[in-house]
């Protein structure tokens, strides 16, 4: 198969990518390295098993690459919820923007299929938690949530017009090897910098789900083989969640720290689009029979570890 992975030198763009080397796809890469690195990939790309192109997908120039392609996984975005609430015209440039432009070149092309990462903040602050696909309405409070539905609908209306085929994965917090920010190497940077107080945005109790990044990439392979509507919208998380204290708990104690004094900002959220619960259900990934081998403490202390490393 020959798959292209939008985003593939990000975080979970290169754990995508190491899966689909294994599996023996031909794989290209595109990424304009705003936030990702090649040496994520480095080892494929020495091996010749990755073609890699630098392009930003609001340029023109990479949508040729798309000819002959079987699959893309259009993982490219500006995930930051924070700076989405300072800057939205980026967000909806480099989520909504970007992603109409490949689904344009899918249509040009020929590209039959679309594997797309959206986010659990579609839901907004859900009354219903775990919260199913199913919920409405779904009112995001995050400019980042509300560009990642916007998607969601575009795709839906492409992939019916169009006869492409979809699968659109709603993710709890992803976190593992490679993560470059998030609440994890916030804690640990601040600790680095200070050993003797921690900073900890709003009051601690934001409680969420957390999952190992390679659970979550078993998880929407596993998905794409066996679901087949036109549209396939699937959570992806753990059984579990984790607050913000237990968290720094677990930090402070893999770095062997002691007497870390935590000083809190104040408020119910961390910052301007922070839900402070959210879980997903996933009986529908379970249904079709998938389920993570990880909860969200396990998934964080094996995070912490790794970053440590």
């Amino acid at each position: 198969m020959f798959s292209i992975v939008t985003g593939g030198a990000g975080f979970i763009g290169s754990h995508t990518v190491d899966a689909l080397v294994a599996r023996g796809d031909d794989v290209v890469v595109i990424d304009n390295l705003s936030a990702g690195s090649t040496e994520q990939i480095a080892g494929h790309l020495q091996a010749g098993d990755v073609r890699f192109v630098r392009a930003d997908l609001l340029d023109d120039g990479w949508q040729s690459v798309f000819e002959g392609a079987d699959r893309i996984y259009h993982i490219a975005a500006d995930p930051d919820v924070r700076q989405s609430a300072q800057s939205p015209g980026v967000q909806v440039d480099n989520n909504i923007l970007a992603t109409q432009r490949v689904l344009d070149a899918m249509h040009e092309h020929g590209v039959p299929e679309l594997v797309f990462t959206s986010t659990s903040t579609v839901y907004g602050e859900a009354s219903v938690i775990p919260t199913p696909e199913h919920y409405t309405p779904m009112l995001p409070i995050s400019v980042y949530g509300g560009t990642k539905l916007a998607c969601e609908a575009l795709i839906s209306a492409y992939a019916h017009s169009f006869e492409m085929q979809a699968w659109v994965f709603r993710f709890a917090n992803i976190i593992g090897e490679r993560s470059g920010h998030g609440v994890i190497t916030d804690f640990i940077r601040k600790l680095r910098e200070n050993p003797r107080e921690l900073e900890i945005l709003g009051d601690g109790r934001q409680t969420k789900s957390y999952l190992d990044v390679r659970e979550c990439v078993g998880g929407f392979e596993y998905a794409v083989a066996h679901a087949n509507e036109t549209v396939n919208t699937f959570n992806i998380g753990s059984e579990d969640w984790i607050d913000v204290v237990s968290i720094a708990d677990i930090i402070v104690d893999e770095m062997g720290l002691s007497d870390v004094e935590y000083r809190f900002t104040g408020g119910a959220r961390g910052w301007v689009g922070d839900v402070p619960k959210m879980q997903l259900s996933i009986e529908k990934m379970k249904a079709l029979g998938w389920r993570p081998d990880l909860g969200s403490e396990e998934s964080v202390r094996k995070t912490v570890r790794a970053i440590l490393r």
